[in-house]
């Protein structure tokens, strides 16, 4: 996979970060799919001792605010492999809870890769290098809205799989996040 110009941010640490379901499919509704998504990124906040500033899970999406030290890994090394392992994980859960309806469209969507029996996220994802405290602001609230324009709560911090519960309620059940920044 190309890195689309990310060589000249070999030294950049703070990004915004989305990546998408393929064909926007609606996993993320389920708790047991949050949650394997979830623990794939705790595993690799360690792995690559990354810290998040902001992240939310949205039915097709996730977005995250993510600083990174480049030493130990690029923001493109923290989502190959979250992404790819996650993928695994999930797609594993859904043949058990027979999703035969993705499954089926994730084989689909594979199709066009030689590579892969199955493609649960899209190739890329797009990041964003975060260059001030106002940008940063700015991202924190967009992924802290996100869950109520999409109608799906109606306060920010009562969505379970957002940061707006650590920036807000000081609650760090789901995930560690840097609210001191």
């Amino acid at each position: 996979m190309g890195m689309r110009g990310r060589l000249s941010y070999a030294s950049e640490t703070l990004y915004f970060v989305t990546t998408t379901v393929a064909k926007h499919s609606r996993v993320f509704v389920k708790d047991k799919y949050c949650d394997i998504l979830i623990n794939n990124i705790k595993h690799y906040q360690r792995r690559y001792q990354s810290r998040i500033l902001g992240y939310a899970i949205m039915p097709s999406h996730f977005h995250w605010v993510v600083n990174v030290d480049p030493e130990l890994g690029l923001v493109s090394d923290v989502m190959r492999d979250i992404k790819k392992y996650s993928a695994w994980d999930i797609l594993e859960a859904l043949e058990v809870e027979k999703e035969d309806k993705l499954m089926q469209l994730f084989a689909r969507e594979a199709q066009r890769f030689n590579d892969q029996r199955r493609k649960f996220w899209i190739k890329r994802f797009d990041d964003e290098v975060i260059r001030n405290a106002g940008m940063l602001r700015t991202k924190l609230e967009y992924i802290h809205n996100n869950p109520v324009k999409a109608g799906l709560v109606t306060n920010p911090e009562d969505y379970k799989y957002s940061s707006a519960r650590n920036h807000v309620l000081d609650d760090h059940s789901v995930i560690e996040v840097d609210t001191d920044w």
